[in-house]
């Protein structure tokens, strides 16, 4: 069991689909592998008039799908002794006093307690300011930790705002932003891959990398986020935040230890560094587009402008695709290709790390073909796996070579698969922040993409399309800075 301190885990919008879908499960899975401290409870809070009885019994309806391996019925009459319910609006202000007088009145709700906010981004501000104001906030017999979901702001000046107002009844070290991409297995790989193995680190920079490509595609349409999509678009979903944050992974210097701030000092670093994009430059280094209808797995599905609450003259991107040089000594002249799209021809998240050529072909009758480059590939979903395109030479008579693929898968057969939720919940009781945002990386990622976000928001005649089912635009080819760079699509050579 581990030694931390229990808390009172409170869920503003517990009856919502990302407590239903992750929050929930992973606080049971934090249950099976007895990682909860004993005596925490997990409090919902929700404007549906239901009672404790009722909540449990939601609880469970919840995790009989969710559930690794089915649900334990012995686990979960354990996991069910920390479950209660609060109905309370959290627009009322009267709320708050009510839940403060819940929790004081009855010694079974440890002191320390963390907000998580199941809610709407537009939410934030209003709730930590009745939390505050109705002495929630105050850490004179436990600490508070205020835990919040992405988007932290639209861009830079709504973020700023946020801050601002965080700050005012927050300490830093009291907010958690939530990067759920930060939490996965692969994805804190990355630092083990870089770090702890020194054979790499020689290479790791400008002289021998060519260039980098992040990628994630998904299959998905906008599906039940249309509201919250169409106002976003791919550039604000998931460029600013998970690739953004991946690039940080791939190039950072090594931190002078693990420790969280360390961490992302060395973060904030490669953020700083990146050069900025001018309005004059945003249609040389960024692509845009939306999706049209197509085939995806043999079956028809709708373009974008047909999909419901999508307005027919919208203009929000489905695809971006941008590109970045970092100005420092390790990455100077390397170009990173970063890219997301939505109904695109497979779902996976993927690092490619492509070298240079080597300077002569001594292996080649004919010097103009060049061989092909080794690659790093760091998949991170579906395929968790480290893998490494090498030159060998065929069996034959003749000195003639070929790619090989040397695979590392990242699981075991016996390893538990967790979902990143888990270990992030975890560390929230644990006051580790090294997986969380600081608001000086959430700043410098928006310094990144507003410049291109105000351009876009300029053009609003005309945004290219592609046809669900493909790779994207043709037109994010022109994004390279030769002919011999192209898009890596899948782990497996190409």
């Amino acid at each position: 069991m581990v030694n931390q301190e229990p808390c009172t885990y409170i869920i503003f919008g517990a009856t919502g689909n990302l407590s239903s879908t992750k929050l929930l499960p992973a606080l049971y899975h934090l249950e099976v592998a007895n990682r909860l401290p004993t005596g925490t409870m997990i409090l919902a809070v929700g404007r549906r008039t239901w009672n404790r009885d009722k909540w449990i019994a939601e609880v469970e309806k919840m995790l009989v799908n969710k559930a690794r391996n089915g649900l334990n019925a012995e686990i979960f009459a354990q996991f069910k002794q920390r479950l209660y319910y609060f109905e309370g609006n959290l627009t009322q202000e009267s709320m708050y006093a009510e839940m403060r007088e819940f929790i004081n009145k009855d010694s079974v709700f440890p002191q320390n307690i963390a907000f998580y906010m199941s809610i709407r981004p537009a939410e934030f501000g209003n709730v930590v300011q009745h939390l505050s104001q109705n002495q929630l906030l105050d850490e004179e017999h436990g600490w508070k930790r205020v835990v919040v979901e992405k988007p932290f702001g639209s861009d830079l000046e709504s973020a700023y705002a946020l801050h601002q107002r965080f700050s005012k009844y927050l300490k830093e070290e009291q907010i958690y932003r939530i990067d759920h991409y930060l939490g996965k297995g692969t994805v804190q790989n990355v630092l083990v891959f870089r770090f702890a193995n020194l054979m790499l680190e020689p290479l790791w920079n400008r002289n021998y990398i060519d260039h980098v490509q992040i990628t994630h595609s998904e299959m998905l349409g906008v599906e039940q986020r249309a509201d919250y999509y169409d106002n976003a678009g791919a550039m604000r979903d998931m460029i600013q935040s998970h690739l953004l944050q991946l690039l940080t992974l791939v190039a950072m210097e090594p931190p002078i230890s693990m420790e969280a701030e360390s961490l992302r000092d060395e973060k904030v670093k490669v953020l700083k560094s990146i050069r900025p994009i001018t309005p004059n430059t945003v249609h040389a280094q960024t692509c845009r587009a939306q999706y049209m209808a197509g085939m995806i797995n043999k079956q028809m599905v709708r373009g974008y402008l047909q999909e419901d609450k999508i307005p027919q003259n919208s203009v929000t991107e489905t695809y971006a695709a941008v590109k970045l040089f970092i100005d420092n000594w390790r990455w100077a002249g390397v170009p990173f290709y970063l890219r997301t799209g939505k109904r695109l021809k497979e779902s996976q998240s993927m690092i490619s790390i492509c070298f240079k050529s080597p300077p002569q072909q001594f292996f080649r009758p004919n010097q103009i073909k060049k061989m092909d480059p080794n690659w790093v590939l760091l998949g991170i979903q579906p395929t968790e796996s480290i893998r490494a395109e090498v030159t060998i030479k065929e069996p034959g008579l003749e000195m003639n070579t070929r790619q090989i693929t040397l695979d590392a898968g990242f699981r075991k057969e016996d390893d538990v698969a967790k979902d990143a939720y888990e270990e992030l919940l975890l560390d929230v009781i644990k006051g580790d922040r090294s997986l969380f945002l600081r608001y000086d990386e959430v700043e410098y990622a928006w310094k990144i993409v507003d410049p291109i976000l105000r351009v876009w928001a300029t053009e609003r005649d005309y945004i290219p399309t592609y046809q669900a089912g493909s790779w994207g635009p043709k037109e994010s080819r022109r994004l390279f800075e030769k002919e011999t760079q192209s898009w890596r699509h899948s782990l497996d050579p190409e």
